[in-house]
């Protein structure tokens, strides 16, 4: 535990949960405009991590479930980081603004266009394997099988 030293606590785990599994993370406004015009042609989810007990209970684990069981998987996957990375996720925002904001959250693109949102509410109080199934359920909708295999 860490006590005046003007350093808030170790995130660093929290982090490596979704960058063992292949996401990129995203930690700047930059990263994240750049990954949104270069991955504007395709599917993509963004994570949107917290470090809050439903975000370590149900939504990373929720994730590497349902990419682990998914027969069809975005082809982009990236995260920003509320409450840590600020500016990253304010930016990631603005690109699916018309929802609130919520940390926890999954945000899931196609053609550079927010098609599918699963915000805290979906994912508090839920199992981590709700959490993937609902995951897998957007994934099934919006990702064609012809194109993931």
């Amino acid at each position: 535990m860490q006590f005046g030293f003007g350093v808030g606590p170790d995130t660093s785990w929290m982090r490596k949960e979704l960058t063992d599994i292949g996401i990129e993370e995203l930690k700047t406004p930059e990263e994240v405009d750049r990954v949104m015009e270069e991955y504007k042609g395709g599917t993509m989810l963004m994570a949107i991590n917290s470090v809050c007990g439903c975000a370590a209970g149900n939504a990373r684990p929720g994730l590497a479930i349902a990419l682990e069981r998914s027969d069809v998987k975005p082809d982009h996957l990236v995260t920003v980081f509320a409450g840590q990375d600020k500016e990253a996720t304010a930016r990631a925002r603005e690109y699916f603004s018309e929802f609130p904001p919520s940390s926890p959250a999954f945000a899931f693109f196609v053609d550079g266009k927010v098609k599918a949102m699963i915000p805290r509410h979906r994912i508090e109080g839920r199992t981590r394997e709700e959490v993937a199934e609902d995951l897998k359920a957007v994934f099934d909708a919006f990702i064609k099988k012809s194109e993931a295999e």
